[in-house]
């Protein structure tokens, strides 16, 4: 029939292949919202401060973003870091932008005292550098020592890490080990001086105190120190550093010598605080001075156990004064 003679039908739309998208379909679907009013646009970001909708406080900001990250990330880092946070504005203007903050970077103080610091010490830092590659000593006064001769040449660089990262296999890594290891040991050797120069003195009570609340924190910090003993240690070896680890052992012995100092003087008060009752050389109570001084030998001996516990022990010395200090304690109690 004539009917079935007309033109064919157009052929179907092509199907998409599995994770394409067809480029007529955005015209068939309903087109994108229309930009909201300025009103609109305003009620949007009513709830954060007004000037960060003003351009005229773009460049401050910037500024001061800009300083402040100067002194962490490297240059490139910061010029990216710039461009992201910038706000419409055409290609050209980015461009124009980027290269204004790359001409201020490189006119700025703290870059060219960087350059120069990189050209001042060149030599020095090399140098240094193979000497704390090479270095390795079981002495830690040596370390004290090797420690302070690196510090007196690093301590001129206007940002250290800036100036050495320019310096290709520094190692810094082993520098920051041995700042560690000489900080741990400096520490540790300053407990024990202050220890055996500790002024031991009357009042008693003033002098316990003292040492009561010195033990307390000089226990934390060794407590801590042999939670992460084991690992320290490892990684001073591998940075060549035999620890000397005695150190710690001498405050253990240093706090038994103290104590036993504060025995012996609590032992010297009871026997010339019996003596002058007896001699009735005081206007106090016959039985008050000698029940006083029986508190003051308890608190001494509370002391010295502590530090028996802290220790581990203790020597003959302390050994024998701490019996002498329970005999006195026993007999006034009738025991």
């Amino acid at each position: 029939m004539l009917l079935e003679k007309g033109p064919p039908p157009s052929p179907p739309p092509l199907m998409p292949s599995k994770g394409s998208v067809p480029n007529a379909m955005p015209l068939k679907g309903p087109g994108p919202p229309p930009p909201p009013q300025f009103g609109a646009r305003k009620s949007m970001f009513q709830t954060r401060s007004a000037t960060k909708l003003k351009r005229s406080t773009q460049m401050p900001n910037l500024f001061r973003d800009i300083r402040s990250m100067m002194e962490g990330s490297s240059l490139t880092v910061k010029a990216s870091s710039v461009r992201k946070v910038q706000l419409g504005g055409s290609t050209g203007g980015k461009a124009g932008l980027a290269a204004s903050l790359a001409e201020m970077t490189k006119r700025s103080t703290f870059f060219q005292q960087v350059e120069e610091d990189i050209k001042k010490y060149s030599k020095s830092i090399m140098e240094l550098k193979a000497d704390i590659n090479s270095f390795q000593t079981k002495d830690m006064i040596k370390l004290l020592k090797f420690q302070s001769n690196v510090e007196s040449i690093l301590q001129f660089l206007t940002d250290e890490s800036q100036v050495l990262a320019k310096f290709e296999g520094f190692p810094s890594k082993k520098l920051e080990t041995l700042r560690t290891a000489a900080a741990l040991y400096s520490k540790f050797d300053t407990i024990v001086t202050t220890l055996k120069n500790w002024d031991v003195v009357l009042p008693l009570g003033q002098l316990l105190d003292k040492i009561e609340k010195y033990l307390s924190k000089i226990k934390l910090q060794l407590d801590a120190f042999e939670r992460s003993k084991d690992e320290e240690s490892r990684k001073f070896k591998s940075h060549n550093i035999d620890f000397e680890f005695h150190i710690v052992t001498k405050i253990r012995e240093s706090m038994v010598d103290l104590s036993s100092s504060c025995m012996e003087l609590a032992l010297k008060e009871r026997r010339e605080s019996k003596a002058a009752v007896e001699n009735q050389e005081t206007m106090a109570k016959p039985d008050q001075k000698p029940k006083e001084s029986i508190k003051m030998l308890w608190r001494v001996f509370q002391l010295a156990f502590r530090v028996y516990s802290f220790a581990g022990g203790q020597d003959d010395r302390a050994e024998k004064l701490a019996k002498e200090l329970a005999d006195e304690i026993l007999i006034e109690n009738g025991l």
